[in-house]
């Protein structure tokens, strides 16, 4: 199979998790005899410096006339501490999303036997959770219109829109995802407050009768924040609007024990994106200390569902659970009195160990 790439390293710790990334793929498409096609682009602060644009032209293009994107992070304490930046590096995940039609974000949420102890939470409640949080990407607050302040500028005000269509597709990918999984959705929202919740309940219930072999329970949004602390392994897919799932995916993201874990996958109308959900760490850049683990499942996450290698991806998993098993990790996941082992050794072990297998 011939696999095109856009590569999209991005700030601060990008470019090191990204390289482990990139030669993983590149070891289990030569062991699977697999052509691998991919071009490296700017997108973030590193794209604001070079172009005054965090997504340019040229990087979009680039997504566009790829299979799928590989993306690092954004984000840098140049524009953080800068209150007159009137661009930043944020708003290149924005573009992007916006501009291939990202429309849901996934993000795995499943714990790793050797983390379990670094959670939390108690053992015996996040031992086997393996849920799926949905999240709409690109309607809601974060995208919604007017938005601004008042003349005086004591007064601001976001304005929160969703539309049937908009609704429906996301939660039909829900439905989808929970027939491949455990069978059960759990839609979250604010139906007794908000109007465009009350849209989003009407509208699951009409797609849930289209699904009766998959369970349906409705969550209010702070009740669904208490249980996934409370009982975890009592969800299998959640789906939710954009700044409700922004906030319940990092949540479920610290059941884990670690940010460096876990991938995500933005899939819509063009090009899907796959990112490990933690930032761009800046104060790790350029140390070779970064946990490129998240990166790796991400790649892993791209194969299955971009390309359908469902074998190759499985292989990846396997090395990087091999990889924690014999303890060749990064500093922050490694046990107390363990060896720390570097980002490119932890790369070339995961290579090794796919040209082996």
């Amino acid at each position: 199979m011939n696999l095109k790439i856009a590569v999209l390293p991005g700030d601060g710790i990008g470019p090191e998790i990204m390289n482990v990334a990139v030669d993983v793929v590149k070891a289990v498409c030569k062991k699977f005899d697999h052509q691998l096609q991919y071009e490296t682009a700017l997108v973030g602060a590193c794209a604001i410096d070079a172009t005054g644009s965090p997504y340019p032209e040229e990087t979009h293009k680039l997504c566009m006339e790829s299979d799928a994107v590989l993306f690092g992070a954004i984000g840098s304490p140049k524009y953080d501490n800068d209150p007159s930046a009137k661009v930043r590096p944020e708003q290149g995940l924005l573009a992007m999303r916006k501009q291939l039609g990202l429309f849901a974000n996934i993000r795995p949420v499943t714990t790793f036997h050797n983390l379990i102890h670094k959670s939390p939470l108690r053992a015996d409640l996040v031992d086997g959770a393996d849920f799926m949080c949905i999240r709409e990407l690109t309607g809601g607050l974060y995208f919604g219109r007017p938005q601004g302040r008042s003349e005086d500028g004591n007064t601001a005000y976001d304005t929160c829109v969703y539309s049937r269509y908009e609704i429906e597709r996301i939660v039909r990918l829900a439905y989808d995802y929970a027939r491949r999984r455990r069978k059960k959705v759990s839609v979250v929202d604010k139906a007794n407050i908000l109007a465009t919740s009350r849209l989003w309940r009407e509208v699951a219930k009409e797609i849930a009768a289209d699904y009766p072999d998959v369970t349906t329970e409705f969550l209010y949004v702070d009740n669904a924040a208490m249980r996934m602390i409370q009982w975890p392994k009592d969800f299998d897919v959640l789906v939710t609007e954009n700044m409700f799932g922004d906030i319940l995916t990092d949540e479920g993201s610290v059941i884990t024990g670690s940010l460096g874990m876990l991938p995500s996958a933005s899939v819509g109308v063009h090009t899907s994106v796959f990112e490990p959900i933690h930032g761009s760490y800046p104060q790790a850049a350029g140390k070779d200390i970064a946990n490129p683990l998240a990166t790796v499942l991400s790649a892993a996450m791209m194969l299955e569902y971009s390309f359908d290698l469902k074998a190759e991806a499985e292989l990846i998993r396997q090395a990087v659970n091999a990889s924690m098993e014999a303890e060749v990790v990064t500093e922050d996941i490694a046990n107390k009195g363990a060896k720390a082992f570097h980002t490119s050794e932890v790369g070339k072990w995961l290579v090794d160990y796919i040209e082996k297998a």
